[in-house]
C-alpha cells in the first residue's frame, strides 16, 4: 500500500480523531510540568538520610543551606560521605562495589531518591508544606 492510497480511505472524522489523540498525548507532560514548576514560598524540602530504614539525619535544601559533608558508617567496614550543596544534596563517595548511589549524583526535587543499596543508605526528598503536613510516607522494601 502507497501513502496516497491510505490517505484515499481516511475520512475527515478520522482527521479529527487522530487530531484529538495527539493532543491529548500531550495531556501528562503539561501536569507534570506545572506541578514542577509550581513554587510557593510556603513549601520546604528536606532530605531524609535512612540507613536500615530509620532516619538518621535530615537537611533543609534551600539557597541557605551551608555546604557541607556528612560521614555514615552504616555497618562495620562501610562508609558513606554526603554531601549538601544548597538546594542539592549527593553520596559523594562510598565504598559500595557498583557505586550506583555514587553515579546517581546530585538530587534536588521532591521524590527523588538516592540509594546505596549494600549499605541501606537511602536519601528521600520530600516536600513539606507550612503548616508541617508532610507528603504521604513512601515505602520502601528493604
Amino acid at each position: 500500500m502507497t501513502i496516497k492510497s491510505i490517505l484515499k480511505q481516511l475520512k475527515p472524522f478520522d482527521y479529527i480523531l487522530i487530531s484529538l489523540a495527539l493532543l491529548l498525548s500531550f495531556v501528562p507532560s503539561l501536569v507534570t510540568y506545572v506541578k514542577l514548576t509550581e513554587t510557593s514560598e510556603q513549601v520546604k524540602l528536606i532530605a531524609y538520610v535512612r540507613v536500615n530504614g530509620e532516619v538518621v539525619d535530615q537537611f533543609e535544601l534551600s539557597q541557605d543551606t551551608p555546604h557541607q559533608e556528612v560521614t555514615y558508617y552504616p555497618n562495620e567496614g562501610q562508609y558513606n560521605i554526603i554531601e549538601v550543596d544548597g538546594e542539592r544534596i549527593r553520596v559523594k563517595e562510598d565504598n559500595s562495589p557498583d557505586q550506583i548511589a555514587v553515579m546517581t549524583g546530585w538530587i534536588s526535587q521532591p521524590g527523588e531518591l538516592s540509594v546505596c543499596l549494600p549499605h541501606n543508605l537511602l536519601i528521600e526528598i520530600k516536600s513539606v508544606g507550612g503548616e508541617g503536613n508532610e507528603e504521604e510516607e513512601l515505602i520502601l522494601p528493604l
